[in-house]
């Protein structure tokens, strides 16, 4: 990021200066949008370290005095010991505070607190009421943990909004306080934002967890660097955003002679006797999806039940099975005649992994398949750990869409700090052995075969319930099955996958939105696909006569 400011100077001729200005007024536009664009009586606390993300600080003070607000700003440290654009933007503010600047629609107090050890200071600027604190303290270039009056000041922040009682809206400029920029562990006392607003693109800390813990919501915004800078930075990490979503949705409209084989047969192979459900749920959620058909292969014994429990449009179809009703290796055969009409395969969800003629059946099925294969739960497990030879490719792509515990079994690591980094380790896994790697969790991950790693924001705490995963699972085989069918509608599988990941999630938030988290079921994921497609793509999902 220092080079793309640099950069934006020296090859297009932005003042830096203009950079700090324009992240200040991104910072009040968020603030101004949580207030309804009023900030009259409204009163906010800027808290600014000596440096730059303290000079961004300065400006966003001095804004929102110009909009309304009643500023108090604080600077720990003197105007004297900062420097470049960072010292010309405190010492436009402490001229107007000076001032008491008529033009003003608010007002500011500047105060400068030089001494690092005055504690009794940082008691009293945190004990008045503001609505809404601003954290301009340290930014991208921390390293080590915060000390001195710092380590009074984060705590006493965090200590406000927990205590429930004033709860004081707090906005971290570019990332919060006390985190290390480059690192997704914390290194110490941390500012717990409600909401973060971080400069042209976001830094590993707004992304990975559990520092991204502490960002609140993220906001990305645009300061005028040329996206050209962006794009010679070569990243390799990647925050997917909605636009990744509508391309796929775009890309894959119902047109008006489209029919169910244009929109893909999606096979599941799923449950066992006793095990329907995962099975259920995975069906169920690649039929509302899109897909134009989807079939659920399931052990004979457990196919009577599967029919009773799946919407009327999935259809069934039974394999033979070991005498504890699972899946056998004799069902490969008909499986693999069968198989010849799917478009996708998806296998695993409550398939069962303990007997060995099951897990052969699932090495077949993989090592010999003839469409794009999603392996998930037990047929994760019956592959654990992952065969060395077994390689996905373009043509034939798997995508494995493990939770932590899987992951590590798939490793064959026998410590969890083995994916201490999640990004990492996925990105060693999917470039070894050339799969889609979409690693569940807190932040949800794809990692692609050429290392690129996609983090996806969307989702929340409720999508840890039961059955969420095979749900994910029917997401992606349903979006996977209409790429695959029709000239002309192909999309890459890794889009796919990232796209079927950000709507499952919004579907998740949604429903959470609506039911709670607490009290929100992997079906009600199910429910709001719809409501997610619709607010993503409302021109490709409503048909023009009733638009």
């Amino acid at each position: 990021m220092r080079d793309i400011d640099r950069l934006t100077t020296e090859r297009y001729g932005i003042p830096s200066l203009v950079l700090m200005e324009n992240a200040a007024a991104a910072v009040v536009r968020v603030v101004g949008s949580v207030f309804a664009g009023d900030f009259t009586n409204k009163t906010a606390l800027v808290l600014c370290g000596p440096g730059n993300n303290g000079g961004d600080g300065a400006a966003v003070a001095r804004l929102l005095a110009h909009a309304g607000a009643n500023v108090l700003a604080v600077l720990f440290g003197n105007i004297a010991g900062t420097k470049g654009d960072a010292r010309t933007n405190f010492e436009a503010l402490a001229a107007i505070a000076e001032a008491d600047a008529e033009t003003l629609a608010g007002s500011i107090r500047f105060i400068q607190c030089r001494s690092n050890d005055d504690s009794s200071n940082v008691e009293e600027y945190l004990s008045q009421p503001v609505d809404v604190i601003v954290d301009g303290l340290f930014g991208t270039g921390l390293s080590r943990p915060l000390e001195g009056i710092y380590s009074k000041v984060v705590p006493g922040i965090n200590q406000l909004r927990q205590s429930g009682m004033r709860n004081p809206l707090v906005v971290s400029i570019d990332i919060p306080s006390g985190l290390d920029s480059d690192n997704a562990e914390l290194i110490g006392a941390t500012v717990d934002a409600d909401i973060t607003v971080t400069m042209t693109a976001p830094k590993l800390a707004n992304v990975l967890a559990p520092a991204s813990d502490y960002n609140g919501r993220l906001i990305v915004a645009d300061i005028g660097s040329p996206s050209q800078l962006l794009a010679e930075t070569k990243a390799d990490l990647f925050l997917t955003d909605e636009n990744d979503a509508k391309r796929w949705l775009i890309a894959t409209r119902y047109t008006p002679d489209s029919y169910k084989k244009t929109h893909g047969h999606a096979l599941i192979v799923a449950g066992a006797r006793g095990f329907t459900g995962a099975a259920t749920l995975c069906a169920n959620a690649a039929m509302r999806a899109g897909a134009g058909l989807v079939t659920v292969a399931t052990s004979l014994s457990a196919q009577p039940l599967v029919v009773s429990q799946v919407m009327p449009e999935v259809m069934t179809t039974g394999l033979a099975e070991t005498d504890r009703g699972a899946v056998s290796d004799e069902a490969f055969d008909y499986f693999a005649k069968f198989s010849e009409r799917a478009d996708v395969v998806a296998i695993g969800p409550g398939l069962s992994y303990e007997d060995e003629r099951t897990r052969a059946f699932v090495h077949k099925v993989v090592g010999q398949r003839r469409t794009p294969i999603v392996i998930d739960a037990d047929g994760l497990n019956c592959l654990s750990p992952w065969p060395h030879e077994l390689r996905g490719s373009s043509e034939l792509p798997i995508v494995l869409t493990p939770h932590p515990g899987e992951m590590l079994r798939l490793m064959g690591a026998k410590d969890k700090t083995a994916l201490d980094n999640r990004a990492a380790a996925a990105r060693r896994f999917a470039i070894e052995h050339q799969v889609i790697l979409l690693l569940k969790g807190g932040r949800s991950l794809i990692a692609a075969p050429d290392g690129r790693v996609f983090l996806n924001p969307t989702g929340n705490a409720g999508l840890g319930t039961a059955g969420a995963g095979d749900t994910l699972t029917g997401v992606v085989s349903g979006f996977l099955a209409q790429t695959q069918a029709g000239a002309g509608k192909r999309v890459a599988a890794l889009e796919t996958v990232v796209a079927a990941l950000y709507v499952s999630g919004l579907a998740g938030d949604l429903a959470a939105r609506e039911l709670g988290m607490r009290a929100m079921t992997a079906s009600d994921i199910r429910e709001h696909l719809s409501q997610a497609f619709c607010e993503l793509d409302p021109s490709g999902e409503i048909p023009n006569s009733i638009a």
